[in-house]
């Protein structure tokens, strides 16, 4: 593994990130190679299956570090796109300790955890079996979601398990679980949202947030948020397009 991900996420360094939609590896490919401290590759929505996700993978991780949202909070998902290579895991609607811990024991080889042990592409196909089982519950990051209600009245818990890396904040999800769908100014959503920032800032843990602008997300990192994600693939895709086509006009 490399990139030192999770290291630099746990001396919350700032870490900036642009999501990944598209099954073209090929876009994958082109941010990658930008700069980006990471990619957040989403495997929960939209149309990204294993074959997708191996391929994404494959082109873009020896250039920055490749976080992927598994679609749950269950083992099967969690332990498959770790044995493709991603350099950790984002895992939606983790509501109480017990899940978060789950999620962690299912992310680290024993003794630490009780991830299942296979011949993959993470292992070098076999190849770099042992270098990899010795690194990996040292380099794997495990970043869980606080995107419902249940997680904001849990988050002091949620916050102090052992092997969380990070809480990505997810905002509107949280407002559809508060009865304020999109509405993230609302005086009940922001309240939760300021609960979550205040337990993990206590505890010392990293906190991430998305943003469709950086504009979005910069309030939240002058808040002390460091994981950082902006933009998603298709929207710069779309705009830029846009854009080029009015100014094709003008």
């Amino acid at each position: 593994m490399a990139h030192d991900f999770r290291a630099r996420l746990k001396r919350r360094e700032k870490l900036l990130g642009t999501m990944v939609t598209l099954s073209s590896a090929a876009t994958a490919e082109i941010i990658a190679g930008l700069g980006f401290d990471w990619l957040f590759i989403d495997g929960e929505h939209g149309p990204l299956e294993t074959a997708e996700l191996a391929a994404i993978l494959q082109v873009a991780s020896a250039k920055t570090a490749c976080i992927v949202r598994v679609p749950e909070a269950a083992e099967v998902p969690i332990k498959k796109v770790l044995d493709l290579g991603a350099h950790g895991i984002i895992v939606p609607q983790v509501n109480t300790a017990e899940q978060a811990a789950n999620v962690v024991r299912w992310a680290r080889y024993a003794p630490e955890g009780a991830r299942g042990v296979g011949l993959a592409r993470a292992h070098g196909y076999g190849q770099r079996f042992r270098e990899y089982l010795d690194a990996a519950n040292r380099e794997i990051a495990v970043i869980v979601q606080a995107e419902h209600a249940e997680a904001v009245q849990n988050i002091e818990a949620i916050a102090r398990v052992p092997g969380v890396d990070a809480v990505l904040l997810g905002p509107y999800d949280l407002s559809a679980s508060l009865g304020r769908m999109g509405q993230i100014d609302d005086p009940v959503v922001v309240g939760a949202i300021r609960r979550v920032t205040d337990a993990c800032l206590a505890a010392g843990m990293p906190l991430g947030y998305f943003g469709v602008t950086a504009a979005a997300v910069r309030p939240y990192a002058e808040q002390g948020y460091t994981l950082l994600v902006a933009g998603v693939d298709t929207l710069l895709l779309g705009n830029a397009a846009k854009a080029l086509l009015a100014e094709l006009k003008s």
